[in-house]
C-alpha cells in the first residue's frame, strides 16, 4: 500500500513538474517576422503563456571605434557620447538638440513578481535611477558631430517628450505635462516648471511623449497602459491606453485616440497632415503575436486594446468581455512585427537620405525581451505611397542595425528618432549612452 501510495504520489510530481515546465518554457517563435510585418500580417492562433517568454539582451555597449551598421549607401557617426541614458530628441528651431536623459521611476511591488520585473530590467540595461534631465547639443559647424554639450534643464521627474509651442516648451514627465518659457538660444532654463495637467502616473509604461498639432493651439499627449492587459481591473486604466489633445490655453484635455496599449512616437503626416503613432501591443500571446503596429489616429478611433488586437482579433483572457467594440475596433494599417518594441518614429518629409529612403516613415524599434528570437533592435524604413498610406505590399527596410551583436548581447538599443537641421537622422541609443548620426555616403555636411 505504501509503495502503492509513493509511486501515485511520484507520477503527481513528475506531472505536475512536466506541465510547469511546459507553461513556463520559451514559446520559440514559428513564424518568419516577415510574415507578421506589413498592411496584411498572418495572425495566427494565440498561444496563451502564464509565464511569459523570457529573453533579454545582456547589454556590453560599444567598443572603440565600434557603430551600428548603416544600409548600403549611408554612414553614420556618433553625433554625441557619454551620455547617460538617452531617451528621446527634440530639435530646436535655431538646430539646437534636446536630449531628455530618462528612465523609469522607481518601482514599487514587492514579491517575486517585482523582484523578476526589477531583474529583467536591469539586465536590459535600464536598472539605474533616472538621471531626470535634458540636455542640449549644439554643432555649430554642421560637422555633424555636437561640440557644445550643456545642462539644459534638471528637476523633471522621467522626462520624455518635448514641443515648443509659441513661446513655451512642453515636457511630458511622467505623471504631468508641464511648460516652461523658451527663447531662441537658450541653453539653460532655470523657471520651475508650470502643471499644465496631470497624467496618469505608476504602473508599466512611463514614458510620455508630446507632440504640437498641426492647429498650432493644442498638443498631443501619449500615455500608455499600466499594464499588458488591464491586469489590475479597468479604474487602474482610466485616461491611458490613449492620445490625449491637450487645450493648453484651458489647460484640460480630451481622449484623442483610444485603445492604444502603448503609443509612444507620434508624428504628422506630411501628405494627409493627420496624427501617426507607433504603438507596443501586448504580450503572453507567444512569440508571434501581437504586432506592434504603425498608423494613423483621428479623433474618436479605437483600436481595441485591451479586448481585441488587429481590428478585432479578441483577447480571451480579458473580464469583463466587451462584444460591441468588435465591430469598430480600428484595424492599425501598418504591422512591424511582434514585439519589437516601436517607439521612435519620424517621416522623410524632414529626414532626407535619398533614393528609396525618399518617402516613408522612419522607425526606431528598441527590441524584444520576450520573443525567442529576438525582434527589433534597429531603426527601420517603412516606404509609403504617394497616397499618405504605406506601400501595401513592402516591408520595413533596415536602415541602422548591428544594435543586437551576433553573440545575442546588446551594443545599444535605439530609442527616438528625428532630423538635425541638415536633414541626417539622429538616433538615441538609450543604453549605449550615444546619440548616432545617419546620412548619405559621402555627404558633406551643410554648413
Amino acid at each position: 500500500m505504501l509503495k502503492h501510495i509513493l509511486r501515485v504520489g511520484g507520477i503527481l510530481v513528475v506531472l505536475v513538474i512536466g506541465v510547469v515546465v511546459y507553461l513556463a518554457w520559451p514559446d520559440t517563435a514559428r513564424l518568419d517576422i516577415s510574415a507578421v510585418e506589413g498592411a496584411r500580417p498572418r495572425i495566427t492562433a494565440p498561444r496563451t503563456q502564464v509565464l511569459p517568454t523570457i529573453n533579454v539582451a545582456d547589454v556590453v555597449g560599444w567598443g572603440k571605434g565600434e557603430t551600428p551598421t548603416p544600409a548600403a549607401g549611408l554612414k553614420v557617426q556618433a553625433f554625441a557620447a557619454g551620455l547617460d541614458h538617452p531617451r528621446w530628441l527634440y530639435r530646436l528651431p535655431n538646430g539646437d538638440v534636446l536630449v531628455a536623459e530618462s528612465n523609469s521611476p522607481t518601482r514599487g511591488g514587492g514579491g517575486i513578481t517585482g523582484w523578476v520585473m526589477r531583474h529583467l530590467i536591469s539586465k536590459a540595461g535600464a536598472g539605474g535611477a533616472s538621471p531626470n534631465r535634458i540636455v542640449l547639443l549644439r554643432d555649430a559647424d554642421g560637422d555633424g558631430v555636437a561640440e557644445t554639450r550643456t545642462t539644459f534643464m534638471t528637476g523633471l521627474n522621467s522626462p520624455y517628450g518635448m514641443a515648443l509651442l509659441g513661446d513655451q516648451l512642453y515636457i511630458g514627465d511622467t505623471d504631468a505635462l508641464v511648460r516652461v518659457p523658451y527663447t531662441l538660444g537658450d541653453t539653460k532654463i532655470t523657471a520651475r516648471p508650470e502643471l499644465v495637467v496631470k497624467l496618469a502616473g505608476g504602473g508599466n509604461h512611463w514614458a510620455r511623449n508630446v507632440l504640437a498639432a498641426p492647429d498650432g493651439k493644442s498638443l498631443y499627449v501619449s500615455v500608455g497602459s499600466s499594464s499588458n492587459i488591464a491586469d489590475n481591473g479597468l479604474d487602474a486604466e482610466k485616461n491611458r491606453a490613449n492620445i490625449l489633445e491637450v487645450d493648453p490655453a484651458k489647460k484640460t484635455f480630451r481622449i484623442y485616440g483610444a485603445g492604444l496599449r502603448n503609443p509612444n512616437g507620434m508624428a504628422i503626416n506630411p501628405v494627409t497632415a493627420e496624427l501617426w503613432t507607433v504603438v507596443n501591443e501586448r504580450d503572453m500571446l507567444g512569440s508571434d503575436l501581437a504586432p506592434d503596429y504603425l498608423t494613423q489616429v483621428e479623433l474618436g478611433d479605437h483600436f481595441g486594446w485591451p479586448w481585441y488586437y488587429w481590428g478585432g482579433y479578441p483577447d480571451e483572457r480579458v473580464e469583463p468581455k466587451n462584444p460591441a467594440l468588435q465591430e469598430y475596433a480600428k484595424r492599425p494599417d501598418y504591422a512591424l512585427g511582434p514585439h519589437v518594441a516601436a517607439l521612435g518614429l519620424a517621416f522623410s518629409s524632414e529626414v532626407k537620405l535619398g533614393g528609396r529612403f525618399a518617402s516613408g516613415a522612419f522607425i526606431g524599434e528598441h527590441g524584444s525581451w520576450n520573443r525567442k528570437p529576438a525582434s527589433g533592435y534597429k531603426v527601420v524604413f517603412v516606404p509609403f505611397a504617394g497616397s499618405g498610406f504605406p506601400v501595401p505590399n513592402a516591408k520595413p527596410v533596415d536602415v541602422l542595425a548591428g544594435f543586437l551583436a551576433a553573440n545575442g548581447k546588446a551594443h545599444g538599443r535605439p530609442v527616438g528618432v528625428i532630423a538635425d537641421q541638415a536633414g541626417a537622422l539622429l538616433v538615441a541609443d538609450d543604453v549605449g549612452n550615444a546619440i548616432w548620426r545617419v546620412s548619405p555616403g559621402g555627404q558633406v555636411a551643410a554648413r
